[in-house]
């Protein structure tokens, strides 16, 4: 599966003028025709003993006359498949794929494999969300733009007309803390004017580790590191002289303090703090997030691409695995024979990126206001974007507690920490890094059920 851009892709369009129906047996021969050519009946290296449930993967056209698509990878859930929600999970970037890091090193059912470039079983398979708690969809963020992303997936959903009527919900991580908010606020908005046709039944939004905010996530990065005794007194103490992050422009003197923080990364994993690094090397994208691409001095922008990295490798490994011209066909994808190789991240994309708002909490607000279902998520060992960043940003929205700090439990131990706040409920995961099912499955599990079902965490061991 190669790393597309949109205007790269030349797709014929497909004519999906449809009127939506809520179930798969109302459908009519052509529906199902369109659905049936992008099932994925098996995939290379899929172990033998997998469970049975429908999967689907290929390209939504979302721009006949530019050859603008999505492609997307859907799995239906295992038991109960017509009661279950509907989940889109969102990875960050930009220019990053929830394919390569989501499905695939995260909470899809499928795990690729630490030693072959080959597929296992999410350890958490007999209760992944993606096999049981709900659908969940995955998309190649190479993709996206936030002017454009409400369109794209309300073609998804004219493909899949048996699921619009189910709860839909927005999932994802890191750059996704912008993703995610500026298209919930695209759907709200075309909720207000669409026909029973096309109206989505959205519910709320999910974020872990989220990018949300220039100014008090850049800062959360600086007193994090300090706090986990990673800069010296020194160094805090000249950002604190010289940086004010609130502005487009850093000063000579900040840039020159951000390119001695960057170089302490370069030897630790800023992804999860007490991780090893991999001694294999990470793949060759370079970096994997630009968060003010396009507005910005270069001192901002060293500050905010990091290496990119998680133990044990499991990105070479992704990257390994769907350069596979198998793996590619398997999933209907690089249909358009690409020259180059598939990334997990694409520079091409990121340096290029015009469409980064400095910050998203009025957006926030907004949703707040509209009564959806938002749930932040941290997990306490990331120094990429810290627990101290999110706390940061949290603030600055002014909600009231409904219910103070306290701690939640997986089984007999503690998970994390959380604060409900007046229409959003924060909720940190101990000893998890940027990346939360990968470094703490068990309990981002325990965090997704009880999101979806929209009750509190457990307060005391269970």
């Amino acid at each position: 599966m190669k790393a597309y851009t949109l205007s790269s892709l030349l797709l014929s369009a497909l004519a999906l003028a449809l009127a939506a129906r809520p179930d798969a047996g109302s459908l009519d021969a052509a529906t199902i025709a369109v659905q049936e050519l992008d099932r994925v009946l098996s995939l290379p290296g899929q172990p033998s003993y997998s469970p049975a449930f429908k999967q689907y993967s290929g390209y939504v056209t979302t721009d006949e006359y530019l050859g603008k698509a999505l492609f997307y990878w859907f799995f239906e859930a295992t038991d109960k498949p017509d009661e279950k929600p509907l989940v889109l999970w969102l990875n960050g970037g930009p220019g990053c794929s929830s394919i390569g890091f989501g499905q695939s090193q995260e909470l899809g059912p499928f795990l690729v494999k630490k030693d072959v470039p080959e597929l296992e079983l999410n350890p958490c398979q007999s209760a992944v969300p993606g096999l049981s708690s709900g659908r969940w969809i995955f998309v190649h963020e190479h993709a996206l733009r936030k002017r454009s992303t409400g369109r794209q997936f309300h073609r998804w959903f004219q493909r899949f007309l048996q699921h619009k009527a189910k709860e839909f919900y927005i999932a994802g991580e890191s750059y996704a803390g912008h993703y995610i908010p500026q298209l919930a606020n695209v759907i709200l908005e075309e909720n207000k004017k669409a026909s029973k046709e096309n109206y989505i039944n959205f519910k709320g939004i999910l974020i872990g580790n989220a990018y949300m905010d220039g100014d008090t996530d850049l800062w959360g990065i600086v007193d994090s590191a300090w706090h986990h005794a990673i800069i010296s007194d020194n160094l805090y103490s000249d950002f604190q002289k010289n940086c004010n992050f609130s502005l487009v422009d850093l000063s000579p003197e900040c840039t020159a303090d951000i390119g001695q923080f960057t170089a302490l990364y370069n030897i630790i994993d800023i992804y999860s703090l007490y991780t090893d690094r991999c001694e294999l090397g990470y793949p060759d994208f370079n970096s994997s997030f630009s968060a003010q691409i396009g507005r910005t001095s270069s001192g901002r922008l060293d500050l905010m691409k990091m290496p990119m990295g998680y133990d044990p490798c499991t990105q070479t490994y992704a990257t390994e695995y769907f350069n596979r011209k198998d793996v590619q066909k398997a999933l209907h994808a690089d249909i358009t024979g690409m020259p180059h190789a598939f990334s997990l991240c694409r520079n091409s994309i990121s340096n290029a990126w015009k469409d980064s708002d400095l910050t998203v909490v009025p957006v926030v607000k907004k949703l707040v206001e509209a009564g959806l279902r938002i749930w932040i998520f941290s997990g306490d060992t990331d120094a990429r974007i810290p627990t101290t960043s999110t706390r940061y940003t949290l603030k600055k929205l002014g909600l009231q507690i409904k219910e103070d700090w306290s701690p939640w439990f997986h089984r007999k131990q503690v998970g994390g920490w959380t604060v409900v706040y007046d229409g959003l409920t924060f909720v940190t995961v101990r000893g998890a890094g940027h990346m939360v099912p990968s470094t703490q499955p068990a309990q981002a599990l325990e965090l997704f059920k009880h999101f979806l079902a929209n009750t509190n965490l457990p307060s005391k061991p269970f």
